[in-house]
């Protein structure tokens, strides 16, 4: 889903142990994610309590109270609703690549810091609001704290962790973002019980909760040693990778560390030099992936959990218990990746999923085309629970698969001298993709009904072909060792790889 972006640094097994230090610096760290899956979280309930609709979006609120005026695919359709979601990423889009500058000037814990600065402002105008204003105001700092910490987070994470669980650590930040999710629907199930009109205010203001915990880790957390090299730090840097490592001799990692540094600091142009014909296939394959995990409707799906639950025709309580049902299937399915993903591989996971999300998706278009008109609605109980199982098929499928893996493929397969740049474009990728379902999928649903489900079903179709054919398995490949073990032997990639040997800096794979 929308954020959650891990890059690894580095290719060999060094020795490491895992201290205190790193196991702190991580969790503190990726709390930026308990944030950025709150805010996506809780939107979707926000704007289904009657409270905030009346005195935000009056009229969304005349709809759903003037019999006749009411449609289950059109109850929510307003532009301004949808502004409050997708501002947002909007933000952050905007803020990535100003980010991007912050994380190589200044570092990964000040450009950390500078993301949690963004969310504890952002939430308090969000909590105050008194109009519109105000609240869209909100949104956009806090789109620009996801902007920083997408960049800086999972960066850091890589950074500190040993080789041998930097796979796992990277999908930790997505872990976190679901556990978001989940915190802030069993939030809004609470509040909407509220009867003095304050529940929204109460959803919003608790944001400052992981704001604060980002701010304050950022502020005890160590710069990675890669940050404080890059900079010219260089005792400072082999220090730091001593306290976190637990050994004395850091000589090995260090020595890479430092040529990385200097290869990179030679690339004068990165955005330029990512566009050479050996850097085209992580290129592709990275914005690609953004957009084939938009377009799976995940996030559809997790913005607007208890508003579609409702155009399914459950009512408000039982809409939000829903959701709240398919977070927890979104936690317990991104741990089940955690533990698999080294071990089943990457590509497995992308098949098996494309099959089950394309059922699932299938299953719920068939069932609301049949018994959800725009005007009637003839789920009735039996079928309502078979949509939430199908909905929750879907979520778990995507939870072990294009969510982490969206990411961490992209990560493992550009090279050292196109990572911070393939970063940058594979995050504002999605974030642009985000925010353009953010805005449109309620006129979407409006517009379409459930054709909406059939359309995400072919592109779950289209992602799972290029799957098949063009995305090469990264399990157990050495960042070193992937032009020579994946791109040189892929029956498509290899014809971009004829000037690698050429071309590419000593020391490159």
């Amino acid at each position: 889903m929308a954020g959650g972006f891990g890059v690894s640094a580095g290719g060999g097994d060094f020795e490491a142990k895992i201290t205190p230090l790193v196991i702190i610096s991580c969790i503190m760290a990726a709390s930026g994610g308990l944030m950025f899956g709150y805010d996506i979280g809780i939107s979707g309930g926000v704007t289904s309590m009657p409270d905030f609709l009346k005195k935000f979006f009056p009229a969304v609120y005349k709809k759903q109270q003037t019999p006749g005026l009411d449609s289950n695919y059109c109850k929510y359709d307003n532009q301004g609703l949808q502004l409050f979601t997708s501002s947002l990423y909007l933000a952050a889009l905007m803020a990535t690549f100003v980010a991007s500058y912050s994380t190589k000037m200044l570092g990964r814990k000040m450009t950390m810091l500078i993301a949690g600065i963004f969310f504890c402002v952002g939430t308090v105008f969000n909590a105050a609001a008194h109009n519109l204003a105000m609240l869209i105001i909100g949104r956009i700092l806090l789109g620009c704290g996801v902007g920083f910490a997408n960049q800086a987070i999972p960066l850091f994470l890589s950074e500190v962790a040993p080789t041998r669980i930097r796979g796992a650590l990277n999908i930790l930040f997505q872990l976190n973002i679901t556990i978001g999710i989940l915190v802030a629907n069993l939030i809004n199930y609470g509040t909407s019980k509220l009867t003095d009109g304050t529940g929204w205010r109460i959803s919003l203001g608790l944001a400052g909760v992981p704001a604060l915990m980002l701010t304050v880790g950022s502020l005890i957390v160590v710069d990675t040693p890669n940050s404080l090299i890059q900079r010219g730090q260089l005792e400072a840097g082999k220090a730091v990778l001593k306290r976190i490592r637990g050994i004395d001799n850091v000589d090995p990692e260090y020595l890479e560390i430092v040529e990385a540094s200097r290869v990179a600091a030679e690339v004068k142009n990165p955005f330029r030099n990512l566009l050479k014909r050996r850097n085209q296939p992580s290129l592709i394959i990275g914005i690609m992936m953004q957009v084939f995990q938009q377009f799976t409707g995940i996030n559809a799906i997790m913005f607007y959990a208890p508003v579609l639950f409702q155009t399914l025709g459950f009512k408000s309580d039982a809409s939000l218990y829903s959701a709240v049902i398919t977070g927890l299937v979104n936690v317990l399915s991104t741990v089940v990746s955690i533990v698999i993903v080294d071990k089943a591989g990457r590509r497995m996971l992308l098949l098996e999923a494309g099959v089950q999300m394309f059922l699932s998706q299938m299953g719920v278009a068939v069932v609301m085309g049949l018994k959800v008109k725009d005007k009637t609605n003839t789920l009735g109980h039996g079928l309502g629970v078979l949509v939430v199982i199908l909905i929750c098929s879907f979520v778990a499928s995507f939870a072990w698969s294009w969510g982490p893996l969206g990411w961490l493929i992209p990560s493992e397969t550009f090279a050292l001298e196109a990572r911070s740049a393939g970063q940058s474009i594979a995050v504002f990728t999605n974030m642009l993709f985000t925010f353009i379902i953010a805005q449109a999928f309620l006129s979407m649903l409006c517009t379409m009904k459930s054709g909406i489900f059939f359309f995400f079903s072919a592109w779950v179709l289209l992602m799972t072909l290029f799957t098949v054919f063009l995305i090469p398995e990264t399990k157990n490949v050495p960042i070193e060792e992937m032009n020579d073990r994946v791109w040189k032997k892929h029956w498509f990639w290899k014809r971009f790889m004829d000037e690698w040997d050429m071309e590419a800096p000593k020391g490159h794979a």
